[in-house]
């Protein structure tokens, strides 16, 4: 990796660059073998006490010293998606939350606290899309108050690896005590490619109403609080498939929020039983269709980063990652 035009290794970063997307190459005992120096990209989101903070895209943290720098610069943003559908973060970040609406919300400045019974960390978290109104520490302490007085534990849901991603969020959170707990993608897709799949959906019945067989696939057990139907039920227009097993549980299900050239993908599950017949595909299959003939063009879902069999059918599907999305929860003393 050469950072001049000459080939020369110059460190051309300073504190001032703070917010900006760099390139650093290091000393480092971790580096491969035979090798003493190691690279990392990412936002820099923070420069105290001669320590580099750089936060990837997947969210993880480089804690770099600064003496052990040999180079670095200022990279432009990762180029825009040559495939697929072109979304900013603040779009797809609002279409996703219109698809999961929270039984009770409240502003803060920018920011909107959710709240759902404790249904979901999405419906029971944070979503910080601009300025709170208050300084970081106030806002956090109101934060705080608001889910203890609910009896819920404070979670706070942020982006990043793409334009406009809130890895200096993520950074302040973690210097006032917050902890990442979980995270996963958010990938979008041509929506065409996946209504024109080779699949059999004549076993697929769709539904505007959620029913307590579709339930009992997807609680697996007890019984659905209010909360529970509140949010699945929300979002613009709602779309609950499901496949007959052989009992009053269903084999798969999923469901399908369609919003104006969004289709949004979540709840797919399958009877573990009943895996690897293709069930998953004809029943994203047959919402696609849905949401097509409704006006939709691109699709998103959310998947954790460990779920590697649903990553492999997204993948076959044509979804590629827009951005990352973290869950980050107060760590009380």
């Amino acid at each position: 990796m050469e950072f001049t035009g000459g080939g020369r290794l110059e460190v051309r970063i300073t504190s001032a660059d703070v917010g900006k997307r760099v390139s650093v190459r290091y000393v480092t005992d971790s580096a491969a073998a035979g090798e003493k120096f190691t690279d990392a990209v990412g936002v820099l989101t923070s420069w105290d006490n001669s320590v580099l903070l750089i936060t990837r895209k997947s969210g993880e943290s480089v804690r770099i010293a600064e003496s052990t720098l040999v180079a670095g610069k200022i990279v432009p943003p990762a180029p825009a998606r040559r495939r697929g559908p072109s979304a900013t973060f603040p779009e797809l970040a609002r279409a996703t939350a219109r698809a999961w609406r929270p039984v009770e919300s409240e502003a803060l400045g920018e920011w909107t606290l959710r709240a759902s019974d404790g249904f979901t960390r999405r419906a029971n978290s944070v979503l910080p899309l601009g300025d709170p109104g208050l300084p970081i520490a106030d806002a956090l302490t109101h934060v705080r108050a608001w889910y203890e007085a609910r009896g819920l534990p404070a979670y706070i849901q942020t982006a990043t690896g793409a334009e406009g991603t809130q890895e200096l969020l993520c950074a302040a959170l973690d210097r006032h005590g917050w902890r990442r707990e979980v995270s996963a993608e958010v990938r979008i897709a041509a929506l065409a490619p996946i209504g024109d799949l080779d699949t059999d959906i004549s076993a697929v019945r769709l539904s505007r109403t959620v029913d307590a067989s579709w339930l009992r696939r997807y609680q697996r057990s007890g019984e659905p609080s209010p909360a529970v139907r509140s949010v699945l039920t929300s979002g613009p227009r709602v779309w609950f498939a499901s496949v007959a097993g052989t009992g009053e549980v269903p084999a798969a299900i999923g469901r399908c929020v369609v919003d104006g050239r969004w289709a949004g993908f979540m709840a797919v599950e399958v009877d573990p039983e009943q895996r690897r017949r293709g069930l998953a595909t004809s029943v994203m299959t047959a919402l696609a269709r849905q949401a097509l003939d409704e006006g939709a063009s691109a699709a998103w879902l959310q998947v954790e980063a460990d779920n590697d069999g649903a990553r492999a059918l997204y993948d076959g599907m044509g979804f590629a990652p827009h951005h990352h999305y973290h869950h980050y929860r107060w760590a009380e003393a």
